[in-house]
């Protein structure tokens, strides 16, 4: 089925009337998720002055025991988790320097692309100083790294990724999803992000598979909700956009190719998978007009806004200090947001990497991603900069290993 934007505040009328009928008291579970909601931030708000709300752990212990019962908790709960040492600081910051004169050396600057990716126009902020760039040697190099491939299985294993006779994705082999760069200069105060969740805003409502994802939610039972169950999701469809992601993600991530931490311009989230059964609630109560989603708009990332949602925004804090090699992830339905403004002295650089298990959507889109990798234009979820088409030093099939291929879908 093709969403249609097509009547859209008819569909959603239609939608709240069908979901009020549906659970009559919608006003009171609202205020249970909301009572427990409060208890969140209270944990987050504790933790944090402990030393963090975001869960982390070292890669080599991952590596070698996986994820305890514990800290397989601790995910669940908080949606993210940062990994340290996950790839090998002396190679992250030689690629860090290589991609700068990749960038720089190929005219990056000086190329006007004539179409713009405006997934984040409704953010309250500019668009962060993210590079259209997909295929140099550092992101191969990444991307195909084989301590990102163990770590994404390690992550992959935290879903219910099977039920039955029912094989939702596998979570042992990685597709190869080409994101972007991000590149932040000290002093900069105008590349901020406000608080968002990617991966569909009006669909979480009215999509039949997200429907089905959060039909526990919608139903009432939020306590029953399996955020990390891959049921359904593997077959969400979203509106089309520059920069809505066709692969299905466990996990969006990046990993650190300089030292940065709060009030470096870096990553902020709100750690709790209890967030979105909220903003799920919110919207249908009786303040909120009966054709609006509390602001969510097609074809943009779901807004989480002072007006709306103030209880969620209590629980948004910075990241800890990253350096170069240490990844973090989060949930797709985890909130997050990057500082407004970068305080620190030295770049604050990251290369945007996920955790995309093999599953037949994803096997889809490599087929449209392996032609682009080929021409050196841009990943065909983003908008069509093609800045690397005549790139020197760009990546081609002989740079990727005997995994790159696997995760390109070469064999």
């Amino acid at each position: 089925m093709t969403l249609s934007t097509e009547n859209l505040p008819q569909q959603i009328r239609e939608f709240k009337q069908a979901l009020k009928a549906q659970v009559p008291d919608y006003q009171n579970r609202f205020q249970q998720v909301s009572e427990a909601m409060e208890e969140e931030i209270a944990r987050i708000r504790q933790e944090e002055a402990r030393g963090s709300a975001i869960p982390q752990f070292d890669f080599a212990k991952i590596e070698k025991q996986g994820f305890s019962d514990e800290q397989r908790q601790q995910v669940h709960r908080t949606g993210c988790c940062i990994i340290r040492n996950t790839l090998p600081t002396k190679e992250v910051s030689k690629h860090n320097e290589a991609i700068s004169r990749y960038i720089i050396d190929n005219g990056y600057y000086e190329h006007t692309p004539t179409v713009e990716d405006n997934y984040f126009s409704q953010l309250k902020s500019d668009k962060p100083q993210i590079f259209g760039i997909y295929w140099s040697q550092a992101q191969i190099w990444a991307r195909q790294h084989q301590n990102m491939a163990t770590i994404r299985k390690h992550l992959n294993h935290l879903w219910t990724w099977q039920d039955g006779e029912n094989t939702f994705f596998n979570p042992d082999l990685e597709v190869s999803y080409a994101d972007r760069v991000r590149r932040r200069e000290p002093g900069d105060a105008t590349l901020g992000l406000s608080p968002h969740v990617d991966s569909g805003s009006i669909e979480r409502w009215i999509e039949p598979h997200y429907r089905e994802v959060y039909r526990d939610v919608f139903q009432g039972n939020w306590q029953k909700y399996q955020a990390f169950h891959g049921a359904n999701r593997i077959d969400v469809e979203e509106y089309p956009s520059p920069a809505v992601c066709s692969v299905f993600r466990t996990f969006q991530g990046w990993v650190a190719l300089t030292a940065q931490g709060k009030g470096d311009g870096t990553l902020q989230m709100v750690p709790s998978t209890l967030a979105m059964p909220y903003m799920l609630l919110r919207a249908i109560q009786d303040d909120v007009p009966d054709d609006d989603l509390c602001g969510a708009s097609p074809g943009r990332a779901l807004t989480v806004s002072p007006k709306w949602h103030p209880l969620l925004l209590k629980g948004l804090l910075s990241i800890p200090k990253m350096h170069p090699g240490d990844t973090v992830w989060w949930h797709p339905d985890t909130i997050h947001a990057v500082e407004d403004k970068h305080n620190g002295e030295g770049y604050s650089n990251v290369l945007f990497i996920g955790a995309a298990p093999d599953c037949e959507k994803n096997r889809r889109f490599l087929e449209k991603q392996r032609n682009a990798f080929l021409a050196g234009e841009s990943c065909p979820d983003f908008a069509p900069e093609h800045h690397e088409k005549n790139y020197v030093g760009r990546a081609t099939v002989d740079d990727l290993s005997a995994l790159g291929k696997r995760q390109m879908g070469f064999k």
